[in-house]
C-alpha cells in the first residue's frame, strides 16, 4: 500500500521497500553503473564549472564580494538543483521506463561501491608503488597537497578521505533516497557536489561556496549522525556475535563523545564517521592540512596521542572492513527502522 500523504516524490517511503536494498545491494556489488554514458554527477560538475566563469566576472564588477559571492554562488545552487530534480522527475515518472530510470538513479547515486573499489586501488600504490607513483594515485582521492608526503603520511591521509566520504557516499543520499525517492536523493547530490567542489575554506571559494557548504551542512547533518550509529551497530554486533572477526583493535567510547569531538571540525558532518572509526581503528585522523596550500587548522579526532597508534597497512584494512560491515548493517537497520515506521503509520 502507498502511502498518498506521505510521498513527496515518486519512490519516496513505502516505495523505497524494494528500490533502496536492491539499489546497495548492486552499489556495493559493482560500483558506478557501467554504462556508456557518464555518470550524472559529471553532468553536474560541468554545469558547475560552467557556472564558475560568469560567477566570478559578475564578482569584478559588484561591491562587497562577501554578500554578492554568497548570492552568486547561491544562484548556481539553485540552477543545479533546478534542472537535477526537474530531469530526473520527468524521467522516472515515463510509463515503462519509469521504474527503470528510477533504480539507475537510485542506484547511480550511492557512491560507496566505487569508493571502496577505488580506495583498495590507492591503497595498495600506496603500500607498494614508487612514491611518485603513490603519491599521484593518492591525489585521485583527496584534495590536499600531497607532493611532499611519506608513506605514513598517505595512509593517514586515506583514512581521512575514507572516512570523511562514509556520509557524502552512502548514508545521506541513502537516508534521503528512502525519505524522498530518487528526485530528493538528486537534488542532495546536487548539493553534496557544490559543496565537493566549491566548498573550501580558502580565499578562492570561501564565498562563491556558501551556500553548497551550508545546504550540505543541513542535509546532511542527521544523516551523518546515522553514519555514528551505523560504525557502531557493525562494531556492536562483531563485539557481541563474532568476537574472533572482530579486527580493529580500538574502543567505542559513546556516542557523545564521538559527536563532542565532530562538532569542532570545520565540517562536522564529516568528523562524524571519522571520529567513529579512529577510535575504532586505535589511530588519530584529521589534524591540520594543506589544502591548496592553504593550511587549514582542524583539530586531531580519535584517542589521545599517548593511546594512539600509527596508521599502518593492517590499520588500514581494518577501517575498509569496518566500513563495509557498517554499510551493509546500517543501511539495512535504517532501511527496516524506515518501513516499520511507514507501515505501522499505515
Amino acid at each position: 500500500m502507498v502511502l498518498n500523504s506521505m510521498v513527496f516524490f515518486p519512490y519516496s517511503v513505502a516505495d523505497a521497500f524494494w528500490l533502496a536494498p536492491l539499489a546497495l545491494a548492486l552499489d556495493l556489488r559493482f560500483g558506478d553503473p557501467p554504462l556508456p554514458w557518464p555518470h550524472p554527477v559529471v553532468f553536474l560538475g560541468r554545469l558547475l564549472n560552467r557556472c564558475e566563469v560568469p560567477c566570478r566576472k559578475l564578482l569584478k564588477r559588484l561591491p562587497c564580494p562577501q554578500l554578492f559571492g554568497r548570492l552568486a554562488g547561491l544562484a548556481a545552487l539553485f540552477l543545479l538543483v533546478s534542472l537535477s530534480a526537474t530531469v530526473v522527475l520527468l524521467l522516472i515518472s515515463l510509463p515503462i521506463l519509469g521504474p527503470l530510470f528510477a533504480l539507475y538513479f537510485a542506484w547511480a547515486g550511492l557512491a560507496m561501491g566505487s569508493l571502496l573499489s577505488t580506495g583498495d586501488i590507492v591503497r595498495e600504490r600506496v603500500e607498494n608503488a614508487p612514491l611518485v607513483q603513490a603519491r599521484r594515485s593518492l591525489s585521485w582521492l583527496v584534495s590536499r597537497e600531497t607532493r611532499q608526503m611519506d608513506r605514513q603520511l598517505m595512509r593517514k591521509t586515506l583514512a581521512d578521505t575514507m572516512s570523511e566520504n562514509f556520509t557524502d557516499a552512502l548514508t545521506a543520499p541513502f537516508f534521503w533516497l528512502l525519505v524522498t525517492g530518487p528526485v530528493g536523493l538528486w537534488i542532495y547530490k546536487a548539493v553534496s557536489t557544490t559543496d565537493s567542489m566549491w566548498g573550501y575554506l580558502t580565499p578562492q571559494w570561501r564565498y562563491l561556496g556558501w551556500a553548497g557548504a551550508r545546504g550540505d551542512d543541513i542535509l546532511a547533518f542527521l544523516p551523518a549522525r546515522l553514519s555514528i550509529a551505523a560504525i557502531g551497530l557493525s562494531d556492536f554486533c562483531l563485539a557481541h556475535c563474532a568476537p574472533a572477526k572482530r579486527s580493529w583493535k580500538g574502543r567505542w567510547p559513546g556516542f557523545w563523545q564521538i559527536h563532542k569531538e565532530a562538532w569542532g571540525m570545520p565540517s562536522p558532518n564529516s568528523g562524524c564517521p571519522m571520529a567513529a572509526l579512529a577510535w575504532l581503528c586505535k589511530a588519530r585522523m584529521a589534524g591540520p592540512s594543506v589544502y591548496f596550500g592553504t593550511l587549514v587548522p582542524k583539530p586531531w579526532l580519535g584517542p589521545p596521542k599517548e593511546e594512539a597508534e600509527n596508521w599502518d597497512q593492517q590499520r588500514l584494512g581494518e577501517l575498509f572492513h569496518c566500513m563495509r560491515l557498517a554499510a551493509i548493517l546500517g543501511m539495512s537497520a535504517m532501511w527496516l527502522l524506515a518501513m516499520l515506521i511507514v507501515f505501522c503509520i499505515v
